[in-house]
């Protein structure tokens, strides 16, 4: 065993030691040591002026109306004279243009029992006909309930034409949309309402002269 290498390992070890010590010794007093205090700001002091809250109380109180001397005069109420209503009344002008309504065969038969019309709606002028200026007619049929309303109104081809006779669709929804708004005194037989199919109406459309 060498005396001199173990005396050296054991020199180094010895110096290595006090180095970490003195190492551990002066991170701890760095960590130890108190901040540095900064100086504190002062906020002055607010002052606020001293209000005088003042409440006021309104004696006051509105004068009383006074009465009229006399009453009110009396207010009449208008009176309408009720217009006659007559077959030639269905054909209805507007600023724009006219559409006028025809009656199919037997439809304003006043015999006793027989379906009669009480409500006829003259129908919409289409806007794509108003707009092209396009004239003509649309004969629809229809069937008139035991109520009196109308049902599966559909436009007969070859009976909805312009005004120069050319075959047109143009007023096919126009006139179904009406016929669906009529109204008949349903026909009676045998003291019993009963349908009446294949009433025929025709509409006209005319533009305003």
């Amino acid at each position: 065993m060498n005396f001199a290498k173990v005396s050296l390992s054991g020199l180094l070890g010895l110096i290595t030691t006090l180095l970490l010590l003195y190492v551990m010794y002066q991170l701890v007093n760095n960590e130890m040591k108190p901040q540095e205090a900064k100086a504190a700001v002062k906020i002055p002091d607010i002052r606020m002026p001293d209000t005088k809250i003042e409440t006021r109380f309104e004696d006051a109180k509105p004068e009383k109306p006074q009465e009229p001397d006399a009453p009110p005069p009396e207010i009449l109420e208008p009176q309408f004279d009720t217009p006659e209503i007559s077959a030639e009344s269905l054909n209805m002008q507007v600023p724009i243009a006219n559409t006028g309504i025809e009656v199919g065969a037997g439809a304003l038969a006043f015999s006793e029992g027989e379906y009669l019309p009480i409500v006829k709606v003259p129908p919409e002028y289409p806007s794509t006909a108003l707009s092209r200026g396009i004239e003509g007619f649309c004969t629809v049929v229809y069937t008139v309930t035991e109520t009196g309303s109308t049902r599966d109104p559909e436009p007969i081809p070859g009976e909805c034409v312009t005004k120069d006779g050319k075959p047109t669709t143009v007023f096919n929804r126009a006139s179904v949309r009406a016929a669906l708004k009529f109204k008949y005194k349903p026909k009676v037989v045998d003291g019993k309402p009963v349908e009446v199919p294949g009433v025929k109406n025709r509409f006209t459309y005319e533009l305003a002269k």
